[in-house]
């Protein structure tokens, strides 16, 4: 795997309406990148900056992005690793392969975000010193 292309970055709080190729334009207001997909194929790519989705790094001269960028939807199905703002390029997933990271995705995101059935809707601080507390009994027992 090597890199053939390298992006560079903008920090904007909009994105704009045209896209330039070559720029990761990244909002951290609205915890969004995007940049035109690496492959030349012109499409718009949109990586939500958020827990389940992607994690930007950003060491004070390059951003990386993580996980890969898998363009399932797009023509080209392009898949590719931005690290450093180097294209670090990925081997082609077969369709089975997708469908299986689209459902482990899904069963993820289902277990995150399912209703608790212990919610009560107690007051949301006492709920956080719980949460501290019974982690601090994990590490300390008593």
């Amino acid at each position: 795997m090597t890199a053939e292309m390298v992006f560079g970055y903008e920090f904007v709080e909009l994105l704009p309406p045209e896209l330039k190729a070559g720029v990761v334009y990244v909002s951290l207001e609205y915890g969004t990148a995007a940049h035109l997909c690496a492959c030349g194929c012109g499409s718009k790519v949109v990586t939500p900056i958020r827990p389940m989705d992607w994690k930007l790094v950003f060491d004070g001269e390059t951003i990386s992005l993580y996980p890969s960028i898998g363009n399932w939807n797009l023509p080209c199905r392009s898949h590719y690793w931005i690290r450093r703002n180097a294209i670090l390029w990925a081997p082609r997933w077969s369709e089975a392969r997708v469908q299986r990271a689209r459902n482990h995705e899904r069963v993820l995101q289902e277990r995150v975000f399912e209703p608790n059935e212990s919610d009560t809707g107690s007051d949301v601080e006492e709920e956080k010193e719980a949460s501290v507390w019974s982690t601090l009994r994990k590490w300390w027992p008593l």
